[in-house]
């Protein structure tokens, strides 16, 4: 019986904020690859826009070989990450180059 508890806390917190590589807005889909443009078509003008550089664990859709998109680390890569505040939610979009490297979904 703990055993479902630990279980269903664990799902929980993961529940709680979702990275992922693609976002529902209504009826469209925003993937990983998407130009900005695409992005505040779908979402507006971000609440928020914060710059940053390239460093461990910044993700950029270089790499991967044979032409595919990986979002594996490429380094010296710059973004930015917008915030959209959505009722109880907080969507956050890196865009690298121009497209979107991640999308992230919690709840506030």
């Amino acid at each position: 019986m703990r055993c479902r508890f630990l279980i269903f806390g664990l799902v929980g917190l993961v529940g709680a904020a979702q990275a992922s590589s693609t976002l529902r807005v209504g009826s469209q889909v925003l993937a990983a690859g998407d130009s900005a443009v695409r992005v505040t078509e779908l979402l507006g003008k971000p609440s928020y826009k914060s710059h940053r550089s390239g460093s461990r664990g910044s993700r950029s859709l270089r790499g991967g070989g044979r032409g595919r998109r990986t979002g594996v680390v490429s380094g010296g890569t710059q973004g930015e990450r917008w915030q959209y505040r959505r009722g109880s939610r907080v969507i956050t979009v890196t865009v690298v180059d121009g497209r979107v490297a991640d999308i992230e979904d919690r709840q506030r």
